[in-house]
């Protein structure tokens, strides 16, 4: 029987129905009415939902936009049997002859990040469900369009992560020069098919949900819900700004707890302003301890 796992996104409309292995080989489909879902049975029969308003399929997974009609929590389970039941009848995903997808139109646009060297690419389609930081080309095996981007002078770092990509540049050009010439870029990259991300070639640096989950059970009671408080009230936030923040260790002895900045958020000015006065205090109120620091490991 297929196993579906319901995972939230950053997005409180969309939720994300994850399989246990890849259902599209290197391919990402969107598609805002039945009409448009040709391509996929199971997509065209999640369109008889009245609040489903996009279907996004990707990697391991099946993302659903809904309308406000309803609540996710009303609904999610009924959804993830349908697709469960759907599958075990042997009904398609996605037709064989789609994986070499036609060209479907999106839309890049740029945001500001409160870092001035890192500007984030939102795209109008879900691109990966990991969130993977390239510091250089010879990082770049499991995204050809990182490995694109580097060959742009000016590109330093690029950090990709659900529906957009933050480029962090070096300071020969202004944004005002660029700006264009990468949203242009990116744009024709992916509606051409070109691949994002293979999924599979970060499952090492990725691994599990369940040696994830081993990992957390080894930890102490603090070092646990500080990375609850960071995953639930902290990372939502720097997401928005084109960021992340990854947990490292918590010393508990002189209180100290280390993290990792990616993305818009490495390297950027306001980045101990946040730490001090945002999350060191944040972590200060909910665990009742005044004695709480907060230092990143690569500010």
């Amino acid at each position: 029987m297929t196993k579906i796992t319901i995972k939230e996104t950053q997005n409180p409309t969309i939720l994300k129905f994850e399989f246990e292995d890849f259902i599209t080989q290197n391919q990402n489909f969107e598609f805002k009415n039945i009409d448009e879902a040709q391509a996929s049975p199971l997509a065209q029969q999640l369109f008889y939902l009245p609040f489903v308003k996009t279907v996004y399929i990707s990697g391991n997974f099946i993302a659903i936009e809904r309308y406000s009609i309803v609540d996710w929590n009303d609904v999610k389970e009924d959804v993830a049997d349908q697709i469960a039941a759907f599958v075990d009848k042997g009904g398609v995903i996605v037709k064989a002859d789609e994986n070499q997808a036609k060209k479907q139109p999106i839309t890049v646009y740029g945001e500001t990040t409160p870092n001035p060297a890192a500007l984030k690419f939102v795209v109008s389609r879900m691109l990966t469900r990991n969130a993977v930081e390239y510091k250089n080309i010879d990082q770049t095996a499991s995204s050809p369009l990182a490995q694109e981007l580097f060959k742009f002078p000016y590109v330093k770092e690029v950090f990709i992560d659900e529906n957009y990509i933050s480029v962090t540049k070096y300071e020969i050009n202004d944004w005002q020069e660029i700006t264009l010439e990468l949203r242009t870029f990116i744009k024709q990259f992916i509606e051409n098919g070109g691949t994002v991300l293979d999924e599979s070639l970060i499952e090492v640096t990725t691994k599990n949900d369940i040696t994830k989950d081993e990992a957390f059970d080894k930890l102490d009671v603090t070092s646990q819900q500080i990375i609850n408080i960071l995953e639930e009230y902290v990372k939502p936030a720097v997401a928005a700004d084109g960021g992340n923040i990854a947990f490292d260790s918590y010393n508990e002895d002189d209180k100290t707890v280390k993290v990792i900045l990616q993305g818009a958020c490495s390297g950027c000015p306001s980045s101990t302003f946040t730490l001090k006065s945002g999350i060191e205090n944040m972590l200060k109120s909910m665990l009742n301890d005044e004695a709480i620091k907060v230092e990143a490991l690569n500010a």
